[in-house]
């Protein structure tokens, strides 16, 4: 499985931005699609994921700003992202879990939000 950020940048607080990530490979096998990020000196963090079955969940620290959703089962996901705060600054990587727990990565997109 292939996974390829689009979409980082640099934003004001307060501001908006996209995020897409195009899957590829063996997509059949995949179970989940989503988003994970990781500030400077910090673990990465789950941020939001996608079932096949279109079930959604997020990190308490980005409910109600944030929104995961894609093309079809198993495709483009996409995170967007509103009310961004500088706290949000991270790299942010795309995410996919198979049924059987192998996780892939795309290479990271960076985010600035700057105050």
């Amino acid at each position: 499985v292939q996974l390829v950020e689009s979409g980082g940048g640099l934003v004001q607080a307060g501001g908006a931005l996209r995020l897409s990530c195009d899957s590829s490979g063996n997509i059949f096998v995949v179970n989940t699609l989503g988003w994970y990020r990781q500030a400077p000196g910090k673990q990465r963090e789950f941020v939001a994921h996608i079932t096949r079955d279109g079930s959604t969940e997020y990190a308490d620290s980005v409910k109600g700003r944030f929104t995961v959703s894609r093309d079809g089962p198993v495709g483009t996901v996409y995170l967007q992202m509103s009310s961004l705060k500088p706290e949000d600054t991270a790299v942010y990587y795309c995410n996919a879990f198979t049924y059987d727990g192998t996780p892939y990565w795309g290479q990271g997109t960076q985010i600035t939000v700057s105050s």
